[in-house]
């Protein structure tokens, strides 16, 4: 059977199926699908939103944004157009998206690289290596997230080091929560049998001797992080015009067309969202762009250490998001 012959819903539920392999804070994937005959609507589960962390719902948000972006990556292999209309429901701001299938397209070589990128695309806690990243992978990325609507700035020297401070001071709130430790437990660790939540696997070893530290999970995993450091890294900002919920989810949909562009580059990935979490750090990154526009994410880009074994593919299991196929 062709493409043209298939069902729009098939089309849909497949697109859905991939999302699964997109980003989310703590792999919460805070998302369901509900695919009808000719539409695939992006609902946010708020029974998996960081309440403590992420009272808001900017991280939930950016997070649905990442998987509408992989399900947009996985129509264009199938040679079709999706239309996209975000926050299509005013009454109901948990209806993120609305997908339909739209004209017919080439299906291209650079349509199918992606679509492969999404299923090698992992998060990478590790130290990087040593080599820097080249100007020309950095600006394919910033490429990337222009086309989405959203912008990208590199740090300075000067500005990494106020983002290590920055970091410090949000994993420090953290830790020294007792409601925010809770929280944090539920998701991180142990083997994760569910296909949610962060695994012993992903997690290191021991607290990597870098500039900006990375998440303090208040345990140690099995992964092995070896001797580098993050001197070589580019650290870059995502940020936009608004911090609103549309503006959010727009920023998931930049944070997954840079990741899978990176990827493609062979640069690995790290998200930095505490410091989004805290409003005093999150303001403190936004005078980094001199109050130009809302931060999203902080991205650490760079080479991996071929050294050291990286991290597994955290699992993708088929109960972890939801699917509801209403066609009848």
């Amino acid at each position: 059977m062709t493409t043209a012959e298939r069902p729009a819903a098939a089309v849909l539920a497949e697109a859905a199926a991939a999302a699964g392999y997109a980003p989310s804070v703590h792999n919460t994937q805070p998302w369901r699908w509900r695919v009808t005959t000719d539409a695939l609507d992006l609902i946010a589960v708020r029974d998996r939103q960081l309440r403590v962390a992420d009272p808001d719902g900017r991280l939930l948000t950016i997070s649905c944004g990442a998987a509408l972006h992989h399900a947009r990556v996985a129509l264009a292999t199938e040679g079709r157009a999706p239309d996209v209309t975000r926050m299509p429901d005013p009454a109901n701001p948990d209806h993120l998206a609305r997908i339909t299938i739209g004209e017919r397209t080439p299906v291209t070589p650079q349509a199918m690289r992606l679509f492969q990128a999404a299923r090698l695309r992992h998060t990478d806690r590790r130290p990087v290596s040593d080599t820097p990243v080249g100007p020309a992978a950095i600006e394919e990325i910033r490429r990337t997230v222009h086309t989405e609507g959203l912008e990208l700035h590199v740090l300075t020297t000067d500005q990494v080091l106020d983002l290590a401070a920055a970091a410090s001071h949000a994993d420090k709130a953290e830790t020294e929560d007792e409601q925010q430790r809770t929280e944090l437990a539920y998701w991180i660790g142990g083997d994760r049998p569910d296909g949610t939540g962060v695994p012993d696997a992903v997690i290191p070893s021991r607290a990597p001797e870098t500039t900006v530290p990375g998440r303090d999970f208040v345990r140690a995993g099995t992964l092995s992080v070896g001797a580098g450091h993050d001197r070589a890294a580019v650290y870059a900002m995502l940020y936009g015009p608004g911090d609103e919920p549309a503006d959010w989810l727009r920023a998931g949909e930049a944070l997954s067309a840079s990741w899978l562009a990176a990827t493609e580059q062979g640069l690995t990935v790290l998200p930095f969202s505490s410091v989004i979490e805290l409003p005093a750090t999150r303001e403190a990154l936004r005078r980094v762009i001199s109050g130009i526009g809302y931060p999203y994410l902080v991205l650490r880009l760079g080479l991996a250490d071929p050294d050291v074994a990286g991290p597994p593919h955290t699992p993708r299991l088929p109960g972890a998001q939801t699917i509801d196929v209403v066609t009848g």
